[in-house]
C-alpha cells in the first residue's frame, strides 16, 4: 500500500531510491532468515555456482587479452646491419638455376659474378690455350742444364734478344722458343728451373748434353720420359684433391710432345770407322721411337720428331785437324758425318712413319732438319750470311773462328758485331737469326712428313659464333 501511493503521488513508473534501499534490504534479511531456518540450501548453492562461473569466464577474457597483446606487441626495429646481413643471404640462397617451365626453355640463369668470369676463365683456357712438352738436348734447352748444374752463364750469352743470360747456349732464342711465339704462348720453363718457372703452357724437359740413349748421359731420353710421367701424376693428383695444377688432364691430351735430340749420340761414335757408325743408328732411333710409343699409351696425340742437323757443317767439326780437304764437299763441309746424318734421319723418318700406322688417332710430324740446316750454307747469300762456317763467339780468327779449348765467354773472345748474321753461335750452336730462319721452315711444313703446318693440328680453329 505505501509502495502504490509513493507511485501515485510522485507519478513514476520507477521506485525512488530511498524506497529501494529498503526493499533490497528487506529481500536480504528475508533470504537470510530462510537460510538459517534451513530453506535456502539450493538458493546457496546456486548463487556458489554463479560466483565461479564469473571467475573463470573473466580469467579466460583476461588471458586472451594478455595473449593477444603479446602476439600483436611490435618487436624492436631491427638494425640495418642485421637487415643487410638478411638481404645478402638471401640473395646468396637464391638459386642460380631456374625451372625450365618458368624460363620458357631457358635452361640457366645468369650466375653471380665472380662465377660467370671464372667459368669463363676456365672455358677460355680449354679453348684456347697451347700446350707443350719438349724433350731433347742443347738445340732446344731454355736453361735447364744451367739450373741442374749450378753453371753461370755469362754474357755475351743471350746478348741478341734477351739482353742477358738465360741458360740457353746461344746469343738469343732457340728454335723452341720461335714454335711457341707462333702459336700464341710464352716460353717454355725448365723442369728443373727453381725460380721463376711457369708451367702453364707445359714443360720443357731438354738438358744440353742428352742423349736419346740410355745411360750415357744424366738427363738422357728415358730420364727425360720419367721426369714427364712424374709431373703428369703430381698434377693429376693436385687436382684430384680439389687444388689447382698447371696441366690438367684436357691439357696433356691436347698437348704437342716435340723431341729433337739425337745429335750427341751421333757425335759420339764419329770416332768409329764409317760402317760401324752406321750399324750404331738403328739402336739410337729404337730409343726415340720407345718414347714415343711410351708418351702414346700415356695419352699423348700430336707429335713433332726433329731429325738432326748437319753436323758436317759446324765450325767445331771443320776445325778438327785433318790432312786434306778431300773430305770436304762443294760446300766445305764434312762429308762423311753429313751422310751419317742423312742416314740417322732416313731411319727416324721410317720409324715415324710405321708409328702412323700403328699408333691409331695420332698425328706425327717428322722434320727434316738436315735439309733445313744445310740449306742455310749452300744458300747462306739468300738470307744475308757471308760467312757461313765461321764461329760468331770464338778464338782464332777466320776461317772458323773455333778453338776447343776455350770458350766463348772469355775475355780474349773474338766476337761478331752485334746485328751481323752468321749461322753458329759458338761452333756448335745456332744464333737467334738463324733459329728464327729454321723455326720459319719447320712452322710451314714445307719441310715435314707429312707436309701440314703446325699450327694447324695445335691451335684449334676459331668457331663461327
Amino acid at each position: 500500500q505505501q509502495l502504490e501511493r509513493k507511485r501515485t503521488d510522485s507519478g513514476s513508473v520507477g521506485f525512488g531510491r530511498q524506497n529501494i534501499l529498503p526493499f533490497r534490504q528487506s529481500r536480504r534479511e528475508a533470504a537470510m532468515v530462510s537460510a538459517s531456518n534451513g530453506n535456502g540450501g539450493g538458493v546457496m548453492k546456486r548463487m556458489s555456482a554463479l560466483r565461479v562461473q564469473y571467475y573463470c569466464v573473466m580469467g579466460a577474457v583476461a588471458a586472451a587479452v594478455v595473449l593477444a597483446t603479446l602476439r600483436y606487441m611490435p618487436g624492436p626495429a631491427a638494425s640495418t646491419t642485421s637487415v643487410a646481413r638478411q638481404a645478402a643471404l638471401a640473395a646468396a640462397a637464391a638459386p642460380a638455376v631456374e625451372t625450365a617451365a618458368s624460363l620458357g626453355g631457358r635452361k640457366r640463369k645468369e650466375l653471380p659474378a665472380a662465377a660467370a668470369e671464372e667459368e669463363e676463365k676456365a672455358e677460355a683456357k680449354a679453348k684456347n690455350e697451347v700446350v707443350l712438352f719438349n724433350f731433347g738436348d742443347s738445340n732446344s734447352d731454355t736453361g735447364g742444364v744451367a739450373a741442374v748444374m749450378g753453371i753461370r752463364i755469362a754474357p755475351p750469352e743471350g746478348r741478341a734478344y734477351f739482353r742477358h743470360p738465360t741458360g740457353r747456349l746461344s746469343d738469343g732464342r732457340v728454335v723452341l722458343d720461335f714454335i711457341c711465339e707462333s702459336l700464341g704462348t710464352h716460353h717454355l720453363s725448365p723442369y728443373m728451373k727453381p725460380l721463376g718457372s711457369d708451367f702453364s703452357n707445359g714443360v720443357n724437359f731438354a738438358i744440353a748434353g742428352s742423349t736419346a740413349t740410355p745411360g750415357e748421359t744424366p738427363f738422357s731420353l728415358d730420364v727425360q720420359l720419367d721426369q714427364f710421367l712424374f709431373f703428369k701424376e703430381r698434377c693429376l693428383e693436385t687436382i684430384e684433391r680439389g687444388e689447382s695444377a698447371p696441366v690438367d688432364e684436357e691439357g696433356f691430351k691436347k698437348a704437342l710432345y716435340t723431341m729433337d735430340i739425337g745429335h750427341n749420340d751421333i757425335n759420339g761414335i764419329l770416332h768409329l770407322p764409317y760402317h760401324t757408325m752406321l750399324e750404331k743408328l738403328p739402336a739410337i732411333v729404337a730409343e726415340i721411337k720407345k718414347t714415343i710409343e711410351r708418351l702414346h699409351k700415356n695419352g699423348a696425340r700430336k707429335f713433332l720428331i726433329h731429325g738432326t742437323g748437319a753436323l758436317g757443317c759446324m765450325p767445331q767439326k771443320l776445325a778438327m785437324p785433318r790432312d786434306d780437304d778431300s773430305g770436304l764437299d762443294s760446300n766445305g763441309c764434312v762429308a762423311t758425318i753429313n751422310n751419317v746424318c742423312k742416314q740417322f734421319n732416313k731411319l727416324l723418318s721410317e720409324a715415324c712413319d710405321e708409328l702412323r700406322l700403328n699408333l691409331k688417332k695420332s698425328t706425327i710430324i717428322f722434320v727434316d732438319m738436315f735439309a733445313i740446316k744445310y740449306d742455310l750454307v749452300a744458300n747462306h747469300t739468300k738470307y744475308g750470311i757471308e760467312k757461313p762456317l765461321m764461329t760468331c763467339c770464338g778464338h782464332g780468327g777466320p776461317p772458323y773462328n773455333y778453338d776447343p779449348k776455350e770458350s766463348c765467354m772469355t775475355s780474349d773472345k773474338y766476337l761478331c758485331k752485334l746485328g751481323e748474321k752468321f749461322i753458329s753461335w759458338d761452333g756448335v750452336h745456332f744464333t737467334d737469326a738463324a733459329n728464327g730462319i729454321v723455326a720459319s721452315k719447320v712452322l710451314s711444313g714445307e719441310y715435314s712428313i707429312p707436309r701440314v703446318k703446325l699450327a694447324s693440328i695445335v691451335i684449334p680453329p676459331k668457331s663461327d659464333d
